[in-house]
């Protein structure tokens, strides 16, 4: 942490980050944070640099990427290098698992969209589930 600024408190840190202070003492025990400064009184000290890794998290998490990915291009970042080129591999492993979930959704309401249509049309027929309806009524095709 550099002296020409004043110190962050964790919450002016994470308002700044624009995410919470459990959000930061997460990331800490996470160790995607490293051990922050303390002052006299044990209070958490952060700096700039600290302000601009809360921000790379921040961004890492809006594109969907876990905290174990973050790990991963921190620790390239951390090196000085530009963790562009390792996040490739992050980013289309994330877009086939989004892919997959925007299929099983397409299903889903495919699915719910039917059985809707059964329930408007008052008939316990499929696609409804079949402990939708009392079994006398699963015999005789009509939901009372």
């Amino acid at each position: 942490m550099t002296t020409a600024t004043a110190p962050l408190t964790v919450g002016r840190l994470a308002e700044a980050a624009g995410v919470t202070t459990d959000a930061i003492r997460h990331w800490e025990r996470e160790g995607l944070f490293p051990a922050p400064e303390r002052s006299a009184a044990g209070y958490r000290r952060y700096g700039p640099a600290e302000l601009d890794r809360a921000r790379f998290i921040r961004a890492c998490q809006r594109a969907g990427l876990r905290l174990a990915d973050i790990g991963d291009l921190l620790a390239v970042r951390d090196t000085g290098a530009c963790p562009c080129e390792p996040a490739g591999s992050h980013l289309e492993r994330r877009i086939a698992e989004v892919t997959a979930e925007i299929a099983r959704l397409e299903s889903l309401r495919s699915q719910l969209t039917a059985m809707l249509g059964a329930v408007e049309a008052g008939t316990c027929e499929g696609p409804l589930p079949e402990n939708w309806c009392p079994p006398r009524a699963v015999d005789g095709g009509e939901c009372e």
